[in-house]
């Protein structure tokens, strides 16, 4: 669930942007009466990374939040793997990397 409240408290009306999400293996919420604020979100980099073969949470919901996300204008960088509901070791060094790049921003 810690995908899908990145993307809540992330995306959510009247919320503060973050630096980034981080979306591993996750949707986008939708629960009646909230919706992604995308229109105000254009410059928010999201990372999203899932497996093909998830039997926990469809891999559909990743591509889906890949497409809203990019029509947005949103910048996202999408890693789809082709195992199940686990981190990918190829993605891990890449993830740091966006990470690193993310929290550099705020650096002293």
């Amino acid at each position: 669930m810690g995908c899908v409240m990145s993307y809540a408290t992330g995306l959510g009306p009247r919320r503060p942007a973050p630096a980034g999400i981080l979306a591993m293996s996750g949707f986008i919420p939708t629960v009646e009466g909230w919706h992604a604020e995308l229109e105000t979100r254009a410059d928010l980099p999201v990372f999203i990374t899932h497996g093909a073969r998830d039997q926990v949470i469809s891999v559909d919901f990743a591509r889906d939040a890949h497409r809203r996300l990019e029509a947005a204008g949103l910048p996202v960088e999408y890693h789809e793997h082709t195992g199940g509901h686990q981190l990918d070791p190829r993605t891990l060094s890449r993830m740091t990397d966006w990470l690193a790049e993310r929290a550099a921003r705020f650096a002293p």
